[in-house]
């Protein structure tokens, strides 16, 4: 037989054979044929098989309205979520993804229209159509590729992939207390000490967050062993109790596994530990049944700044201020990492190490003794 094309022959009874993977046992392919008069005619009715057989082998089984996904998608993952996630990937969903793709059904969803819809977020999106920043529109794209990952799980067509989206983020400034500011704050902290105070001064020598501090007791606090456990944080969440409050104080152990830990605490912290301890009392409070949420311990603490006569910066700049200052001192980056509570040695780095330009000159003056 002479071969014209690619699976199409001409036999010896002057017809023309077409054939095609009709299936696959055992990982065998198993062939079938179409047949005609002409080389045309036989071309034609072979691409009508394959694509015959090609409808056979994936059934279209649409996935049903982006609002009905999203809602079973949250169900499938909320039982190993903590409730924080839960709370935000709902907001996300009522706020950004509903309005927006709701009434769509993701097996309709194309990467044009899932860039068009990423791009008007990052423009217009919000309450006040003022766009949403850079992060919280990766965030909703994160979220999609959930509800494409669910549907993909459960036999459901989807043709976008969320790879499409690009999304330019752009890092904020991160604020660093200048070893002159970190002075005066510090002189200030110890001759208005308190319970706030401590807890400022705690998180400039220990680089705790504000939920973490918020929700420390004395419990968590060894003074004989001198270390301090992380085992909770605190955050004001979005409530779902009919009736009730919008929102609500929380108290919960932190997401990551890596946040649990245990942190040597510095001799300069001590003596006020030992001082200001009252066991089971909240550490910023010294009271057993009240507590100061970060938001309360937030505002408290730009007032600090103000009568420090310290330009503004956030609660988050104490553990920013905490990682610089321990590698200017020479902490290596792994057990800076752990203390913390990062899961690697990267992210410490990339975020929470910036050097001062006269750290950078010290250290640019080191070469002046390399050829001596």
């Amino acid at each position: 037989m002479a071969r014209r094309a690619r699976n199409i022959y001409k036999r010896k009874d002057g017809r023309w054979e077409g054939r095609y993977i009709k299936e696959r046992v055992n990982g065998k392919a198993k062939y079938a044929a179409v047949y005609a008069k002409t080389y045309t005619e036989v071309k034609a009715k072979l691409e009508k098989a394959k694509d015959a057989q090609k409808k056979k082998q994936i059934p279209v089984c649409k996935a049903g309205s982006v609002t009905d996904m999203g809602q079973k998608w949250l169900e499938e993952v909320s039982a190993d979520l903590k409730e924080s996630s839960i709370v935000k990937y709902e907001d996300l969903l009522r706020c950004y993804i509903y309005p927006g793709l709701g009434t769509t059904d993701l097996s309709d969803i194309t990467n044009d229209q899932l860039m068009n819809f990423a791009t008007d977020l990052k423009k217009r999106g919000g309450k006040s159509a003022q766009g949403l920043s850079g992060s919280t529109v990766s965030e909703v794209v994160s979220v999609i590729a959930g509800l494409r990952g669910y549907a993909l799980r459960h036999g459901y067509s989807v043709v976008f992939t969320t790879d499409c989206v690009s999304i330019h983020q752009q890092r904020s400034d991160i604020r660093v207390f200048s070893i002159e500011e970190e002075e005066r704050l510090v002189s200030w902290l110890l001759s208005h000490m308190d319970e706030t105070s401590l807890g400022v001064y705690t998180a400039l020598f220990t680089g705790i967050r504000i939920g973490e501090l918020c929700a420390m007791t004395w419990d968590y606090i060894d003074i004989e062993a001198e270390t301090m456990r992380i085992g909770r944080t605190m955050q004001r969440i979005r409530s779902n109790t009919a009736g009730g409050r919008k929102t609500e104080v929380k108290i919960f152990e932190p997401k990551s596994v890596h946040s649990l830990r245990t942190i040597p605490l510095p001799n300069c912290l001590m003596p006020l530990f030992r001082s200001y301890h009252v066991p089971g009392a909240y550490l910023l409070t010294g009271k057993a049944d009240k507590y100061v949420e970060p938001r309360i311990m937030h505002n408290r603490f730009k007032k600090i700044l103000d009568s420090c006569d310290i330009k503004d910066a956030s609660f988050h700049a104490c553990r920013h201020s905490f990682a610089t200052r321990c590698i200017e001192l020479g902490f290596d980056a792994k057990s800076l990492s752990e203390i913390l509570g990062h899961s690697n040695v990267a992210f410490t780095m990339n975020r929470y190490v910036h050097p001062s330009m006269a750290h950078k000159a010290e250290n640019m003056n080191m070469l002046n003794d390399l050829f001596k």
